[in-house]
């Protein structure tokens, strides 16, 4: 997959673009760029109150949206980020944000949801690009997610750039946990 720079300055300007994850098709944005989201959410018909996911292909590139952890608390994000062999289902974690993290990232919360992901596509975007990008599913809100880039054109026209690639064989959505306090949100 070859991105260029005509894509990274897409979304510096707030472009939006359904790309390939674990378990369907996303719809993401540079992290950085309220127009972006706010082009996500209007699309989807979702409140920004809710917040986003943030994927990376590396915990570095999700860094700069983290408060400091302690040792725990990065343990913890090592545990199942570590990237390993081991086929395990996505991880989300809610994690403290930093005092400079976007507002419009974290909705009404004092966390972000942020992952490193493991599908092979997502990963290679991101590493591509060399920047965290918004991740939210691809569909309208409340409605069933899209799984191939057929759908997302069928869904969202030229509303957005569909990055083409396949879906991972995940069938649910990454599970969710809270850092601070370990509960797990969605499982």
């Amino acid at each position: 997959m070859a991105i260029n720079r005509s894509l990274r300055y897409y979304l510096r300007q707030g472009g939006v673009i359904a790309y390939a994850t674990d378990s369907c098709f996303g719809l993401g944005c540079d992290p950085k760029s309220r127009l972006g989201l706010q082009r996500i959410l209007r699309i989807k018909g979702r409140p920004q109150h809710k917040g986003v996911i943030i994927i990376a292909a590396k915990q570095a590139q999700l860094k700069p949206y983290f408060a400091p952890l302690n040792l725990n608390q990065q343990n913890s994000l090592d545990s199942t980020w570590s990237g390993s062999k081991v086929k395990t289902k996505p991880h989300t974690w809610l994690v403290p944000a930093a005092h400079n993290c976007p507002p419009w990232l974290s909705g009404r919360f004092n966390s972000i949801a942020a992952r490193v992901t493991q599908h092979k596509a997502s990963k290679a975007l991101c590493c591509q690009l060399d920047m965290a990008l918004v991740s939210t599913s691809a569909n309208k809100s409340g409605c069933k997610s899209a799984k191939t880039s057929r759908e997302c054109y069928r869904l969202f026209g030229k509303q957005i750039r569909v990055i083409h690639g396949l879906i991972g064989q995940q069938k649910r959505p990454s599970t969710i946990q809270d850092l601070t306090t370990n509960r797990i949100i969605r499982a």
